[in-house]
C-alpha cells in the first residue's frame, strides 16, 4: 500500500472542548481525536543521526522511514537505544532501513481507541499509524492514551472534591437512632414506633416472630 508523505496539521489533535469527560467515552471515542499530527518522516535511507536530532527538536517519540513515496517501517527511540546505543554503533553510519520496524501497524481514524489500545496490547508495539485515503495523518502512542486517562481520573477526583457534591457513605455502615420518647408503642426487637398496639401486633407477627418459625428460632416466641 502506497502512502502519501503528507502529514496534516501539527501537534496533538485533540479539541478541549470536545475532550471526553469520562474514560469509556475516551475508550469509545474515534483514534483520530487522540493522534498527534506532528509526524516525523525521513527516507529510508538516511541515516539515524539525522533522525536522533529531528527527535529531540521535535520531542517525538518515532520516525517513519519512507522509500519512493510509501512508508515502509518505523524507528523509535527504543530501536535507536538498543540496536544503535547498547550496541556501540555509530549512528552517523546506521540507515533506518537497518534498524526500523517492518510493516508499520497502521489504522484509520475511525479507529476507536479501545480498538486501537487492544490492537496495540495485541501487537506488543508502543504506537500505530494513522492514515487514510493514502496519506500520514498522524501517529497514537499508548503512552499519550494512558495520560489521557490519568487526566480524566484525576479531574473526575477533582469534581468530587471540589465540585458536584458526590456521596461516597456506605449507606450500611450508618447506625440509625430512633427516636421512641414520643413514641405509644415501641417493637422490643427492633425499636420500631407505631401509633396503635394493632400495627405493632402485626408487625411482630409478620416479621420477627413469623421469621423466626421459618428461620427455626424459637426464642423469640418465648419471650
Amino acid at each position: 500500500m502506497e502512502i502519501s508523505l503528507e502529514s496534516r496539521g501539527n501537534g496533538r489533535n485533540s479539541d478541549a472542548n470536545t475532550f471526553p469527560t469520562s474514560i469509556s467515552g475516551l475508550l469509545a471515542s474515534p483514534i483520530g481525536n487522540a493522534m498527534n499530527t506532528d509526524v516525523i518522516i525521513r527516507e529510508a535511507d538516511s541515516t539515524a543521526q539525522e533522525s536522533i536530532g529531528m527527535l529531540k527538536e521535535k520531542n517525538q517519540r518515532s520516525v517513519l522511514a519512507s522509500y519512493k513515496g510509501e512508508v515502509v517501517g518505523l524507528v523509535s527511540k527504543t530501536d535507536i537505544l538498543y540496536k544503535i546505543t547498547y550496541e556501540g554503533r555509530n549512528p552517523a553510519k546506521v540507515k533506518l532501513r537497518e534498524i526500523m520496524t517492518s510493516p508499520v501497524l497502521a489504522v484509520d481514524p475511525q479507529t476507536t481507541v479501545k480498538d486501537a489500545l487492544e490492537l496495540m496490547n495485541r501487537k506488543n508495539v508502543r504506537q500505530v499509524m494513522v492514515h487514510a485515503y493514502s496519506a500520514v495523518l498522524g501517529m497514537v502512542y499508548r503512552e499519550d492514551i494512558y495520560r489521557m486517562m490519568e487526566t480524566i481520573s484525576l479531574c473526575s477526583e477533582d469534581t468530587a472534591l471540589h465540585g458536584t457534591p458526590v456521596c461516597i457513605i456506605d449507606q450500611k455502615a450508618i447506625s440509625f437512632v430512633k427516636d421512641t420518647s414520643k413514641a405509644k408503642f415501641v417493637c422490643a426487637y427492633c425499636e420500631s414506633t407505631f401509633d396503635t398496639n394493632e400495627a405493632l401486633s402485626k408487625h411482630i407477627d409478620r416479621l420477627h416472630i413469623g421469621a423466626g418459625v421459618l428461620e427455626g428460632d424459637v426464642r423469640r416466641m418465648m419471650d
